[in-house]
């Protein structure tokens, strides 16, 4: 009887020490943290998948490891060049040949005035056309090392008292001159040119914004 007790109490310690690692491994592998985890599965993805993920900054791989999977998974399907933004090329030729047969003017766009006030208009939603609208911008192209220098939505400036040319508001900023192609809304100050923040953009082409009426863009063309 002796005998089989020891027997049984030699079982027991056998029984636990098989169970306790098990259990601890259980135990660490629970109280892991998410941390270590990610660790891991980054270092089981291939050294090349691992070379592109280090070159990333700290705060974009955050951004998108929070995006939804479906939304990771275009963008990595997406090729780094189509997600550029690439500016249009014309010769100076073209673009002055554009200007001369006043490429603009098409679709129903305004015909232009002869003084700035005659350039006013009565109903500017259904009065101002959209680059789209005229046919697309034909005209000269400001290199983008320029543009970032001097045009967006940052730099802006007081345009003064434009001449007329061809028609249209005529005047010069950045190096460059400019027609103003769109009447000007009826609900804007007689003097904004003189007393209003604008600021020229690109949008498919050249548009100028006044910083007191956000939202209204006026169709430009650069005058060569």
């Amino acid at each position: 009887m002796q005998l089989i007790r020891v027997i049984g109490i030699a079982s027991l310690f056998v029984l636990f020490g098989t169970i306790d690692p098990a259990y601890a491994q259980n135990e660490q592998k629970q109280g892991r943290p998410e941390g270590q985890q990610q660790q891991q599965q980054r270092a089981q993805q291939p050294p090349q998948q691992q070379q592109q993920r280090a070159q990333q900054p700290p705060q974009q791989q955050q951004q998108r490891a929070q995006q939804p999977p479906q939304q990771q998974q275009q963008r990595a399907q997406q090729p780094q060049q189509a997600r550029q933004r690439q500016q249009p090329q014309r010769t100076q030729q073209q673009a002055v040949a554009w200007q001369q047969q006043r490429g603009w003017a098409g679709n129903g766009a305004w015909q232009g005035h002869g003084s700035l006030q005659q350039d006013r208009a009565q109903n500017w939603a259904g009065q101002h056309r959209t680059w789209a609208q005229r046919g697309g911008y034909g005209g000269y192209y400001i290199p983008q090392d320029r543009f970032s220098l001097s045009f967006g939505s940052g730099n802006w400036f007081r345009m003064g008292s434009p001449t007329i040319y061809m028609g249209y508001p005529r005047f010069s900023y950045g190096g460059f001159s400019f027609m103003l192609l769109d009447p000007w809304p009826e609900s804007w100050a007689e003097d904004w040119y003189s007393s209003d923040d604008v600021y020229i953009d690109y949008d498919d082409g050249y548009y100028l914004y006044n910083r007191r009426y956000p939202g209204v863009g006026l169709a430009l063309s650069v005058v060569m």
